[in-house]
């Protein structure tokens, strides 16, 4: 199969009506975090043990068609033994790799911060797609106050995004797109869609730029909302600002956006999504890409114990069902009983 070939079978894969990505692939500190707040240490062990539980959840296949995996848990095998990889595919499920080295502070832009990784990436992409990832994803992030995001964090951002997209299609390897404008501070929606849209006209031009193929890419970023300090908007405020920003800068071509939750809780995460498919047919297939509004109740539920794996995996699979009802506009909150 030549790479255009396993480019377009992969987005098949994960554009799929009724499911969206899960994000799994949360650093050693992040999961640390996470954890910590259910009581459990984070080990190489107890990590392990958590998510392949989760992914071993019986139908998650059916709601889930990607899963973005950490470099440590692409290369463990299951409770059973299995290699992660091998049980996501056995699900029909796609594995996928986060492929950036963090976050740093931007020189001479306080406040801003750009994303590294780029070098050896693609010796790393080799490595990644010999043990099974087909796609990959990389994340920038962009601070809201009445001054950030400058100019400079805006296009020195993007022109990384648009490097590491352009070096995944080379080799084969859909890249999710993953521009994130937080939701810490107290900007209202407005100023939000103000800059949500400023760095996704930027992006497109940067993939532009780089001849990245926008047929073969995923983009998965933030909704538009209030900062977590201001007042909450309500799901049909967040759809129509969402949606008015992206059809004035997402190309239709783009096959798919999965948004990220970024500090939603997983019933917000899933009203928002669900409102903003209710708005009618777009250009693009609108889905998820949720970390912990997918994790958290499974969590949990887990509490660091192995017999209570069944719980964890209903939980699991509960906010996987919901949020893929959500993809297509159908959910309820009378659903989460």
């Amino acid at each position: 199969m030549g790479i255009q070939d396993e480019l377009a079978s992969t987005i098949q894969s994960l554009v799929q009506p009724g499911q969206g990505i899960l994000a799994a692939d949360e650093s050693h500190p992040t999961i640390a975090k996470r954890f910590h707040a259910v009581g459990v240490e984070s080990s190489e062990e107890k990590r392990r043990e958590y998510r392949s539980l989760i992914l071993s959840a019986p139908g998650l296949g059916e709601f889930i068609s990607g899963v973005i995996l950490f470099e440590e848990t692409l290369g463990q095998k299951s409770l059973d033994n299995v290699p992660i990889p091998q049980l996501l595919e056995s699900q029909g499920i796609v594995p996928g790799i986060k492929v950036d080295k963090g976050k740093q502070p931007l020189v001479n832009a306080p406040g801003d911060e750009i994303t590294v990784g780029l070098d050896g990436l693609e010796d790393r992409l080799e490595i990644y797609k010999n043990a099974g990832a087909r796609f990959a994803k990389w994340r920038d992030v962009f601070h809201i106050s009445d001054t950030l995001p400058s100019r400079q964090a805006v296009e020195a951002n993007a022109e990384v995004l648009a490097r590491y997209a352009a070096v995944c299609q080379a080799m084969g390897i859909v890249p999710i797109v993953e521009p994130e404008v937080l939701i810490d501070g107290d900007h209202t929606i407005e100023r939000c869609a103000d800059v949500s849209e400023a760095v996704l006209r930027e992006v497109f031009w940067a993939l532009a730029r780089h001849r990245v193929q926008l047929e073969h890419m995923i983009l998965k970023p933030s909704m538009v909302t209030p900062g977590k300090e201001n007042q909450k908007a309500t799901p049909e405020q967040v759809a129509e600002a969402t949606v008015r920003v992206f059809r004035r800068v997402v190309p239709a071509a783009v096959p798919g956006i999965n948004f990220l939750s970024g500090g939603q809780t997983p019933e917000e995460a899933t009203l928002n999504l669900n409102a903003i498919n209710n708005l009618g047919a777009q250009p693009w297939a609108l889905s998820f890409s949720y970390g912990r509004a997918l994790q958290e109740p499974a969590q949990k539920a887990w509490a660091g114990n192995l017999d209570n794996g069944p719980a964890a995996q209903e939980a699991m699979l509960k906010r996987a069902r919901l949020n893929g009802a959500a993809r297509s506009g159908t959910y309820s909150p009378e659903m989460e009983d």
